[in-house]
């Protein structure tokens, strides 16, 4: 191996653990943003992009109090995520030859910009919900751009090993998009129950409101069932997959997303219920917004893996290419 190789393996390395270290950061961000809707801390600071007409870089420490701790270091945090994104951005065009990889690191850094700008605007205009839900629905977006670059970095993605071929006798790989497509709903579906502050418009569970079927008498209840439903269908999506994932020998790098995605939706699913039972405490219900985000990226996870290392092809297609095998033998 040339010592050119070996620079540009040590900078594709070091490029993966900051992608690492992007992505990571971005689900703590989610977290911290959810706790700031919780705390109620969403105009503790009312001006942007200054904090209380100072610097927000060099706001004195010592005046970071009450709910300021939690929106000033929410903005500390994604100025830090936009910086990494700078950097990102600059070195996969300097030192990766992916072009579809360039332009994602664009797009991803064009996301955090008018991620930025949007929350800037959810304080101006005092919390509007349009505005508020978009800010929630493209931080998700840019988290999973950030998975995709992690992801794409790694040692395994850049081996050059080819996809497998798999049977695929029921649409596995079908069902792992669908997953990441519904599990977008189903937290676009929480971020509007939260944002119109209709947390408690079903004041129990496993019930709804003493009913199996509530009363459909505002659009709180409306959208509220709506997210609980999603739950139970989601929840069974994900382990159906991953059910499937585990009973294939041949889907190996599959497993360890596959089974964490089950573990946490479940977890996601009972902290749900805790919201309800605690009346909305601080802890479960950004405990809830950071579950979401983690689950996302788990089935995301899946999906892209099994797009890199799999060739999934229906059963009949792979008996042919059998029969023809076997005719040449």
């Amino acid at each position: 191996m040339s010592n050119a190789q070996k620079n540009i393996s040590s900078s594709q390395r070091w490029l993966h653990r900051i992608a690492i270290v992007l992505a990571v950061g971005t689900i703590v961000l989610i977290a911290k943003g959810g706790l700031v809707h919780s705390a109620g801390a969403g105009l503790s600071v009312p001006d942007w992009p200054t904090t209380y007409g100072e610097n927000m870089f060099t706001y004195p420490v010592e005046k970071w109090t009450g709910g300021i701790v939690y929106e000033h270091g929410h903005r500390l945090i994604a100025s830090g995520i936009g910086m990494l994104m700078i950097i990102i951005t600059a070195w996969v065009w300097i030192g990766d030859k992916r072009r579809w990889l360039r332009w994602l690191s664009v797009s991803a850094l064009l996301a955090v910009i008018v991620q930025g700008v949007l929350g800037g605007l959810t304080v101006l205009m005092r919390l509007p919900t349009e505005i508020s839900v978009s800010h929630a629905m493209l931080a998700q977006s840019f988290m999973l751009m950030a998975v995709l670059i992690a992801a794409a970095t790694s040692k395994g993605w850049m081996s050059g090993e080819a996809a497998r071929p798999v049977k695929d006798s029921a649409g596995l790989q079908k069902l792992l998009l669908a997953t990441v497509i519904f599990t977008f709903v189903q937290i676009l579906l929480g971020a509007i129950t939260r944002h119109t502050y209709n947390g408690m418009a079903i004041t129990d569970f496993p019930l709804n409101n003493g009913k199996v079927i509530p009363d459909f008498t505002t659009f709180g209840v409306a959208i509220q069932f709506a997210h609980r439903v999603g739950a139970v269908i989601l929840t069974t999506m994900i382990i159906t997959q991953g059910v499937r994932i585990l009973r294939s020998g041949a889907l190996r790098k599959l497993r360890t997303p596959a089974i964490a995605a089950i573990v946490m939706v479940v977890i996601q699913f009972l902290l749900g219920a805790t919201v309800i039972w605690t009346r909305e405490a601080i802890v479960p219900n950004t405990a809830h917004v950071a579950g979401g985000a983690i689950t996302f990226t788990l089935v995301f996870l899946t999906y892209i893996r099994s797009v890199r290392y799999y060739q999934f092809r229906a059963v009949t297609e792979a008996a042919a290419d059998y029969t023809v095998q076997g005719a040449n033998a």
